[in-house]
């Protein structure tokens, strides 16, 4: 045991810790040179088109080391778990985090400390792993290894000698870093009582359609092989693992896995909700408490999910399902819609997470979905005494109804360059945001600290900060509670009819601005119909906005040549009357195109 090293590597996204996983996979030799292609450890289609870590991927490597020095040959397993660097999943994060030892902090040379790193460096101090900082991308002509160094020294506290450097593309620097790996990282600690009883703190999962839910555990106590009555702790449910093993990277079966290592556990259950992240696994009656810091995942944001065709609605439901049994964080519930027909209301962990969820529905399924817009939860207190939390801006009640509307405020992080902070102080101002301390951060870049609703966060607030700064500020942001909001439903009406999937929830001062928007938007994408359209918004018990699309017309006189103009008259009053009777009676299809380009915002 005392040859073991559980590690991950923790990072701002996209600062190279796949790439830096591949070059040890290719020095410990755990990855045939044909079978070796880059981010070797990111296998969903999605992160190799992306280059970003969606789902985590622990990988098992064993590094021999022989030499006069050494005396004899050494064998050394290092366990990696490689992990999302993406804000959306920082409670997965912090779970991975707590199945190891010690933690790679990687920092991209060209672009020095970010935002998602000050996140993640606290999230490893508070799980009390020892921290190696690596500086990497050094082989690249925009470097800037001696400001970097000072950035890394002044939050650390560490001494130049401390900082490692590395480049994942060409490999140099990376024997040094397993070295540190090794010589740096204490092994796990290990219970000697014989009779210790099993206990894993589940750190991810995936479905697979033969076996079921396999979880991805790291052993705290006991052991564990196939045949043994297990269970998991919050959910109570009893299983019998049908095998155990390890990764390289792919499963490798093996008869028992013992305290202090990294592995898997074909669960062969094929229902969801069942395994959850952070989740306990130990003994069956063996009286073993659960690991501590286990949370339930907390949907942030919302969004209704419809079939285009209802004759897909059965086929939704099933990719739901399925999707759901390899992801716990994500859930969802049945709805229907006037206009829309059966569908289904989602909460997601952020809006990469919506993004990734909808993207694989259509990619995994070959479904064509309609998705109204995200929003987040309220919880509303009405006049006669009651509360509610509302989910959809659709169930948002009347203003007369309202007393008071709470609704959840984040704590943000923004790291610009210092040229750039006059233009982010007038953005700020424009999403409601307040700044509650800034610090002069290494390389003349500032450290700003916002609070504002996590509904100005979902207004385009990621895209304008990277817009304003040209692409040099990061931003990370945590939810730290609710307060009073100043907000009204925005209800979108075509040919007077309301159009569910359009609601939205905006803030008062806001309104008529977002309320012009919206119906210049659908006035320009909308198609023509053959009856007057009117495309209105209304709030405060009012229509705030308005726009009239003219109908489609015909000459319904090209076929006559003389005669008295009387005729012609008559049948342009017979196409009028028409037209008035259609516009009483008919309804606007609204294309599927339509719903997405205003999704989209386009």
């Amino acid at each position: 045991m005392n040859n073991i090293r559980n590690f991950s590597i923790i990072a701002h996204i996209d600062h190279g810790k796949s790439t830096l996983a591949d070059r040890m996979l290719e020095l410990t030799n755990t990855i045939e040179v044909r079978k070796m292609r880059e981010q070797v450890l990111d296998s969903m289609e999605l992160e190799r088109e992306r280059g970003i870590t969606i789902k985590m991927q622990p990988v098992r490597m064993i590094w021999r080391l022989s030499g006069p020095e050494l005396g004899k040959e050494r064998e050394y397993i290092l366990n990696l778990i490689d992990t999302p660097g993406h804000i959306d999943f920082s409670y997965e994060v912090s779970r991975a985090l707590k199945a190891v030892e010690g933690s790679i902090l990687l920092v991209d040379s060209t672009q020095g400390v970010q935002a998602q790193t000050l996140t993640t460096l606290a999230m490893a101090r508070d799980a009390g792993l020892t921290i190696i900082p690596v500086i990497s991308k050094i082989d690249s002509p925009l470097a800037r290894v001696a400001e970097v160094k000072e950035e890394i020294k002044k939050i650390l506290n560490v001494k130049d000698e401390d900082i490692l450097l590395v480049s994942g593309k060409t490999g140099e620097g990376v024997e040094a870093l397993l070295w540190a790996v090794v010589e740096r990282i204490p092994p796990p600690k290990i219970d000697d009582t014989q009779n210790t009883p099993f206990k894993a703190l589940i750190f991810d999962f995936k479905y697979s359609n033969h076996t079921g839910v396999i979880i991805f555990v790291r052993v705290f106590g006991g052991e564990v092989k196939s045949g043994i009555d297990l269970e998991f702790k919050a959910s109570g449910r009893k299983f019998i693992p049908i095998e155990v093993g390890t990764f390289s990277p792919d499963e490798k079966p093996k008869e028992i896995l013992s305290s202090g290592e990294i592995g898997y556990i074909v669960t062969g259950i094929k229902e969801s909700k069942i395994a959850s992240v952070g989740d306990t696994v130990a003994r069956f009656g063996a009286g073993t408490g659960a690991l501590e810091g286990f949370m339930s995942p907390r949907p942030v944001v919302w969004a209704s999910i419809y079939p285009e065709s209802q004759d897909d609605f059965p086929n939704l439901k099933l990719a739901l399902s399925r999707l759901s049994l390899s992801d716990s964080s994500f859930s969802y519930e049945e709805e229907s819609s006037g206009v829309l027909g059966r569908g289904f209301r989602c909460g997601f962990l952020g809006m990469l997470h919506l993004e990734i969820i909808t993207e694989r529905l259509k990619r995994e399924f070959n479904l064509s979905l309609v998705i109204t817009m995200p929003s987040i939860t309220y919880e509303v207190e009405f006049k006669n005494g009651s509360q509610k939390t509302i989910y959809s801006p659709v169930h948002f009640p009347e203003e007369h109804e309202i007393k008071k509307v709470r609704e959840p405020w984040v704590l943000a992080v923004v790291i610009t360059p210092k040229e750039y902070v006059g233009a982010i102080m007038q953005m700020l101002y424009d999403h409601e945001a307040s700044v509650v301390d800034t610090e002069i951060f290494g390389d003349g870049r500032t450290k700003l600290m916002i609070e504002m609703p996590l509904r100005e966060l979902m207004r385009n607030f990621f895209d304008e900060i990277k817009s304003v700064s040209s692409g040099y500020a990061s931003l990370s942001y945590e939810v730290v509670g609710k307060r009073e909001a100043d907000v009204v439903r925005l209800d979108i009406l075509v040919a007077d009819e309301v159009v569910p999937a359009f609601a939205r929830i905006v803030a008062r001062r806001t309104a008529e601005m977002d309320a012009e928007k919206a119906v210049e938007r659908l006035y320009k994408v909308l198609p023509r119909q053959m009856f007057t359209t009117k495309i209105q918004a209304k709030a405060f018990g009012r229509i705030i906005s308005s726009r009239t699309m003219s109908a489609m017309k015909k000459d319904v006189t090209q076929h006559m040549y003389g005669g008295d103009i009387t005729r012609k008259m008559k049948l342009r009053e017979k196409q009028k009357k028409g037209k008035a009777k259609m516009k009483e009676r008919g309804k606007v299809n609204i294309p599927h195109d339509v719903f997405l380009k205003m999704m989209r915002n386009e």
